[in-house]
């Protein structure tokens, strides 16, 4: 008989009386998960990557996506989670943690799908615990979970097809986070009450932004009456001494492709910041739809926790011109930010716009913007 126990019970980490292998809650939908993305500080290369844990399902995945001209690749491999949680290891997916809460390590080894790299993490920020969400739909709790988020800069290599990128110098930065509690993963449940309702959601929009001394990092998930459930708006200093400086309410003004919902310009502000208000103009430079693919959206084979067996390597490609149509939900686009002060800077600008939005026109569940 096989033993609860694994090398992470030696350590005194215990959150109850319980096995580390074993969360503390039972729900199906636990999970706690690495997220990557990079980018050149242009429009010539953009990666997200990462690797997740769902005990209650006994699975561990990981997946990497590459954005270059019109390439969408994904590289993604699954696996039965055994009782090691300390090993962060899928198929060709290798991470380290190096130094906790600065520096990582990932690997995605050559493989037969045409997309390795071996790329080290160094956090420019020190780690910030972003505001909880919690969202109770139908009595049943389905969003529980914290997280925390830093920019930062990689170093490595990145092989797409017969081509290496070198990755070095100040102008290879990107975001990360962590997050772990209770979301939808795994096979799809039965919608129960919860069919044919509208979400309780139906704007998401996320931005950590990397300037030369600080970054600034802003969360807002709205419903079309204009209720949040969650908002959170950060200055953060790259001098550990400086405190972080709260900016209060933040605002959104998209303008999207007509006929899209992708986004071509923003305006994100902050009118009660600290000093006066504070704008900052968002350019997007590249955009990968993370929901295809990877585990991050709808698709009926692969979603984050879906059991794949054993051990499951497979690889997607897609051309963003030629299959436009099947290109939608949520977008990260790497994206120039620069402020009313006239500091400029590079980071992420994630967003998914799902059924009506008055504010901007958006109706039906997908139809395009006017």
């Amino acid at each position: 008989m096989s033993s609860a126990l694994s090398p992470l019970d030696d350590y005194p980490v215990h959150q109850a009386a319980e096995v580390m292998r074993h969360p503390a809650t039972s729900d199906r939908n636990f999970y706690d998960r690495y997220y990557f993305m990079l980018h050149g500080s242009s429009d010539e290369l953009m990666l997200i990557f990462g690797l997740g844990q769902y005990p209650n399902l006994s699975v561990q995945d990981a997946f990497a996506l590459a954005r270059r001209g019109t390439l969408h690749r994904v590289v993604r491999a699954s696996r039965t989670l055994g009782a090691d949680r300390m090993d962060c290891s899928v198929g060709p997916f290798h991470l380290e943690v190096l130094e906790g809460l600065s520096r990582v390590r990932f690997v995605l080894d050559p493989n037969e799908h045409q997309l390795a790299f071996d790329l080290t993490w160094t956090g420019a920020i020190p780690a910030l615990l972003e505001e909880p969400q919690f969202v109770r739909s139908f009595e049943r709790v389905t969003f529980d979970t914290q997280r925390f988020a830093q920019t930062g800069s990689w170093a490595g290599t990145i092989t797409v097809g017969d081509d290496t990128v070198e990755v070095s110098g100040s102008r290879w930065r990107g975001v990360r986070d962590r997050s772990w509690g209770v979301r939808p993963v795994g096979e799809p449940e039965p919608p129960g009450i919860a069919a044919g309702r509208p979400s309780p959601m139906s704007m998401w929009n996320y931005a950590p932004m990397q300037f030369d001394d600080y970054s600034i990092l802003y969360i807002c998930s709205e419903a079309p009456d204009g209720s949040r459930s969650l908002v959170d708006a950060t200055k953060v200093w790259n001098d550990p001494e400086r405190p972080v400086e709260h900016l209060g309410r933040p605002e959104h003004a998209h303008e999207f492709r007509s006929g899209s919902r992708i986004v071509t310009r923003s305006v994100l502000s902050f009118p009660d910041a600290p000093g006066g208000r504070l704008n900052v103009e968002v350019t997007p430079l590249l955009e990968s739809h993370i929901g295809v693919g990877t585990g991050y959206g709808m698709d009926q084979d692969w979603r984050h926790g879906m059991y794949q067996g054993d051990l499951v390597v497979q690889g997607v490609d897609l051309d963003t011109v030629a299959d436009r149509d099947r290109l939608f939900g949520i977008v990260d686009s790497a994206a120039r930010f620069e402020t009313n002060g006239g500091d400029v800077g590079f980071g992420l600008h994630e967003y998914l716009f799902v059924g009506p939005f008055p504010k901007y026109g958006l109706t039906g569940v997908f139809d395009g913007a006017p």
